[in-house]
């Protein structure tokens, strides 16, 4: 089953941040970014060769999504303007976020929906689709959800109704796919390594250059799926556009090495790469990548790569969708 998903991530600083623009806005389609606008441009870009060519053959779509994107940079400042006066973050940078998207499959033509604004790295409001009211994440965005509420004519203000998300956006999503098949629908294999700090540290298992992200590894014993010992790490975003994640295990006796394998498996696939915990092969001069700083959103690191932050987004995204509550819908081609 292939899934797709459209992520927009605007982001407004209002006080200097060095190396973050003040207003950046990114399309970004299964991990692959696909245009991007800051407010240092004249106007977005795309970042994909197939991207070019859909706007070469459909000029017009493509000026009008433009003059939308240079209009929302206002618009998303004046929106999220209750955000500091409701909250009690007075201090430090004044950064607000937006996510908003969809996902299709391709093989149910099922839909859901999902919006959601974050405050200073944190959850602050999340769109009910179904009900057209907001969900307060935190006790500060009472006020702003009460204010929202009682305007729903602000809630479908420029690609952000439930109409928008649950009809326009498959649509895109699917164009998209028509111009972009060959990069999104493409898979890579991980290039997998045993890493060790220490000759009694726990042994990582680490995956790095595959894609899409829709995969999953785990330490076997004797074939079977074993789970004490074991600690997951996160899917991470590789600048390339590409994953990585890793896998540890704490295993006591040497002797048994060899009965343990690390196995990586993508989504739906019957294939999977596996590695025989074997001394010869680890690498014990090299550090398991570090995990990215938690949050409930979407965290903003001064100096991060804009590439990184959305693509950062897409996995917190496919994380904690579950908690959203996303307007599902059979759409029809």
């Amino acid at each position: 089953m292939k899934v797709l998903m459209v992520l927009l991530l605007f982001s407004h600083c209002a006080s200097a941040v060095p190396d973050v623009p003040e207003y950046a806005a990114a399309a970004v389609i299964d991990g692959v970014m696909a245009a991007y606008y800051d407010n240092n441009m004249r106007a977005p870009a795309p970042r994909q060769e197939w991207f070019i060519d859909l706007m070469e053959d459909d000029p017009q779509h493509w000026e009008r999504n433009v003059q939308d994107c240079m209009r929302y940079q206002q618009l998303f400042k004046d929106q999220t303007d209750s955000f500091k006066l409701s909250s009690d973050q007075t201090e430090g940078a004044d950064i607000k976020q937006q996510v908003w998207g969809c996902e299709w499959d391709n093989e149910t033509e099922k839909v859901a929906g999902h919006l959601r604004y974050g405050y200073k790295g944190e959850d602050f409001l999340i769109y009910d689709l179904k009900t057209d009211t907001w969900i307060a994440a935190n006790p500060q965005a009472e006020v702003t959800k009460q204010k929202w509420d009682g305007n729903t004519a602000s809630n479908a203000i420029c690609c952000s109704g439930p109409n928008f998300i649950i009809n326009v956006c498959p649509v895109w999503l699917k164009t998209f796919l028509n111009y972009g098949k060959s990069v999104l629908l493409r898979k890579d294999p991980p290039s997998v390594s045993l890493l060790q700090k220490t000759p009694s540290s726990a042994v990582s298992c680490h995956a790095t250059g595959f894609y899409p992200d829709r995969a999953l590894m785990f330490w076997s014993k004797d074939g079977e799926e074993i789970h004490e010992g074991v600690e997951h790490g996160e899917i991470l975003p590789n600048h390339d556009g590409t994953f990585q994640m890793s896998v540890d295990l704490t295993v006591s006796s040497v002797e048994d090495w060899r009965r343990y394998h690390c196995e990586f498996q993508f989504d739906g696939a019957e294939d999977r790469i596996i590695t025989e915990l074997d001394g010869a092969a680890i690498r014990t001069n090299s550090i398991p990548p570090s995990e990215f700083p938690a949050g409930g959103f979407i965290g903003v690191v001064v100096g991060l790569l804009l590439l990184l932050l959305c693509m950062a987004a897409l996995l917190l995204w496919k994380k904690n969708k579950n908690g959203f509550r996303a307007a599902s819908t059979s759409e029809s081609s």
